[in-house]
């Protein structure tokens, strides 16, 4: 994509939980004007907290603008789609105000997501606690994606430059995940992982490292059949879909001897197997992307960081790294349904037409 089909292309931002450090992340990111001229930005977010961070930032030159569509958005602007009704945010304090602010940027930027009006979104961190109190069943962005897009099997995968992480089962309880790694489960991660590898990261032929759930990989069963009976076969069927996929590794000498560099993407069964590895390497500069969508999402792999709230002390260097990744995968994107649109047949050749005796 050129500079110009880059200018083309809109990102939309939540504010996530206004009680955290979301807003302040987004005008401290765009107070370097420069972000703001390769690709046009709409932050879902409330205007006075937009004004309150750019007064306390020193940046009243951040160019800012109200839009009630994302026609009206502008390239080099801040637009900002906020909510009709000012609704009281106190920073460092969740409350059924800041939940309900939080919910309203993730369902009007997913209405722009669904009407393409947007080639991405980064969304800044929520409480899902909080969301959960006045919508129950709330359990994350992941799984709110996964519905709203009705996808088969919304994939979380941590990112930084030298590792991406992937979560075969996602917010669920420990007692539960035994039951949840099963061969489809197992077997339609692989598949979305190397998918989104290819397509949105453009790497041609992804290899992919699938741990085991249980200590030393199940210990050829001894410690476990979940590996023999539901990974081991889930990487047997991939393999013979034609991604390379390899394991069952064990998950602590996996990390541990730095095995995780020589992969692509490693696949974990459970979350704090995989981004407790993950946050020992990348903390801070982490992103959360979400594949097997067909929209495009981001967020930076922090929370909502309440007890930084209002300090102006937090680091953007999260939300920085998921927006630059929503516009190279967004680009990416774009170029792989270029390349695997309309392919040219193959036809017989004639010895004669190649001038071959």
């Amino acid at each position: 994509m050129d500079k110009e089909q880059n200018n083309k292309m809109k990102i939309g931002i939540t504010c996530g939980d206004p009680a955290g450090i979301g807003p302040e992340l987004i005008v401290k990111m765009f107070a370097d004007h420069r972000l703001l001229q390769e690709t046009t930005i709409i932050a879902y977010c409330p205007l006075f907290l937009i004004n309150k961070w750019k007064k306390q930032l020193g940046a009243e030159e951040l160019p800012v603008q109200t839009i009630q569509n994302i026609s009206q958005a502008q390239l080099g602007k801040l637009n900002v789609v906020s909510p009709k009704e000012n609704i009281e945010v106190i920073e460092g304090k969740p409350t059924e105000s800041s939940a309900k602010i939080a919910l309203w940027a993730l369902e009007k930027s997913a209405e722009d997501l669904a009407a393409k009006t947007l080639d991405g979104i980064v969304t800044a961190p929520v409480s899902k606690q909080n969301i959960h109190a006045i919508t129950p069943g709330f359990t994350g962005h992941t799984e709110y994606y996964n519905e709203r897009f009705k996808a088969e099997g919304a994939l979380m995968v941590l990112c930084e430059e030298r590792l991406k992480v992937a979560l075969a089962t996602n917010h669920i309880a420990i007692k539960d995940i035994p039951a949840a790694v099963v061969k489809d489960t197992v077997v339609g991660a692989i598949k979305n992982l190397d998918l989104m590898l290819r397509q949105d990261f453009n790497i041609i032929k992804p290899k992919i490292a699938v741990l085991g759930l249980n200590p030393h990989a199940g210990e050829s069963g001894t410690i476990g059949l979940e590996e023999m009976e539901q990974i081991s076969p889930a990487i047997s069927n991939a393999k013979n879909a034609g991604i390379l996929a390899f394991g069952p590794y064990s998950a602590d000498g996996f990390f541990g001897a730095g095995r995780c560099f020589e992969f692509d993407a490693v696949l974990a069964m459970y979350h704090d197997q995989g981004l407790t590895g993950f946050k020992a390497i990348a903390f801070d500069g982490g992103v959360n992307y979400t594949a097997g969508l067909s929209i495009i999402r981001t967020s930076p792999g922090h929370g909502t960081a309440f007890d930084l709230a209002g300090k102006g002390e937090a680091s953007d260097e999260g939300m920085r790294n998921a927006l630059y990744l929503a516009i190279d995968a967004a680009r990416n994107r774009h170029g792989f349904k270029l390349n695997n649109s309309n392919p040219l047949g193959f036809t017989a050749g004639h010895k004669e037409s190649e001038g071959i005796a």
